[in-house]
């Protein structure tokens, strides 16, 4: 008989074998201290061009943040410079409000964003804007003297770098902190996750491609060469969507060993919420598929800060940097409504406008 003695039991070494998760340590890029020039390029930006083009989400998002901040128009007092802002053509075919979208747009994507303000001066020595040109991130260096503060931008043009002052370029940065000469793209903390969602809907989508195959086929022979063609009969009617005909009792088919795809949708969709999250934009925002009507309105509510300033940052640094004094008007608030429901739907167990009154008597 045979004898178990559980005292030469052992353990596993998990706290050693499986290291805990560590965040990588990031230092803030910044100007090279007494350098007479030090050159910040935008080298990430045609990556994250790749993300914004390529995933619906992030493309989604992004242009929905834009929208939302920028969609509802702009108004000033100053009628001269109204003027001025209603002949900026772009390239050609843009007017302001196009450009300010795609400035938002460029700037939540690459972390930077760049647009060239043309000026010209008349007969009498009056300074004007006549265009206002768009230049992508990948084409720009930021040079800075040896104090750290930029001294002015260089442009390629194909061929060499054209000199742009500081003063005619509109240059935003997103959520900058410390000292970085850069913004931060809003797609870089997002990526993993991103990542993540892409491989599980390529899976699946290999998966569900692969639903049409037979199976696996058991063959009652072991030579090769019949178990080759009967492949390729087989391989030839699933691709054609046709019968497949083998002699009886030569073959058993049978289908592949594998769960459903309920785990991995869900999957799919925690990560798209997430993603969303990560991004600063409700899904609820950029989409109404599978929100509710409760859960479309407050994703609107709580959005408010959040698109209002990139409003403020934009308004910012359109005075700041190329003295243009406007306001972009905001978009409807939902705020009013949901208050308004909520005071009708007197049956609902949530919160209401008296349940919160400080009152210092035992109920």
């Amino acid at each position: 008989m045979v004898k178990y003695d559980l005292s030469n039991g052992t353990t596993t070494d998990f706290e050693n074998q499986v290291p805990d998760f560590i965040v990588d340590a990031i230092s803030l890029d910044n100007a090279t201290p007494n350098s007479e020039e030090t050159y910040h390029y935008f080298q990430d930006a045609t990556k994250w061009f790749g993300y914004y083009l390529s995933i619906p989400e992030i493309f989604s998002a992004a242009n929905a943040m834009a929208t939302w901040a920028f969609g509802a128009g702009w108004s000033t007092d100053d009628t001269l410079l109204r003027q001025e802002l209603m002949h900026v053509v772009g390239i050609g075919n843009d007017n302001f409000s196009k450009i300010m979208w795609n400035h938002e747009v460029m700037k939540l994507v690459v972390g930077d964003a760049f647009i060239e303000v043309k000026r010209a001066t008349n007969k009498s020595k009056v300074t004007k804007i006549v265009n206002m040109i768009p230049i992508s991130p990948e084409r720009i260096r930021v040079v800075f003297n040896k104090s750290g503060m930029i001294k002015r931008y260089d442009a390629w043009n194909g061929d060499k770098w054209r000199e742009v002052k500081k003063e005619n370029m509109l240059h935003s940065s997103n959520k900058r902190i410390g000292d970085q000469m850069g913004g931060t793209s809003q797609i870089a903390p997002a990526k993993f996750i991103i990542d993540a969602r892409n491989e599980a809907l390529s899976d699946e989508r290999i998966i569900k491609h692969r639903d049409k195959a037979l199976g696996i086929a058991y063959y009652k022979t072991d030579k090769a060469s019949k178990i080759t063609y009967a492949n390729e009969q087989i391989e030839k009617a699933v691709k054609n969507g046709e019968m497949v005909g083998l002699p009886e009792d030569t073959a058993e088919i049978k289908p592949y060993p594998s769960r459903g795809s309920e785990d991995r949708t869900s999957w799919v969709l925690m990560l798209e919420n997430f993603l969303y999250q990560v991004f600063g934009v409700p899904r609820g925002v950029a989409t109404s598929d599978g929100t509710s009507e409760v859960g479309g309105k407050m994703a609107n509510v709580n959005f408010e800060p959040t698109y209002a300033k990139e409003r403020f940052d934009m308004e910012d640094d359109l005075w700041g940097q190329q003295a243009i004094l406007i306001k972009f008007e905001k978009q409807t608030s939902l705020g009013g409504l949901v208050q308004s429901d909520e005071a009708k739907n007197t049956g609902q167990t949530s919160i209401q406008p008296n349940d919160v009154t400080a009152d210092l008597e035992r109920e």
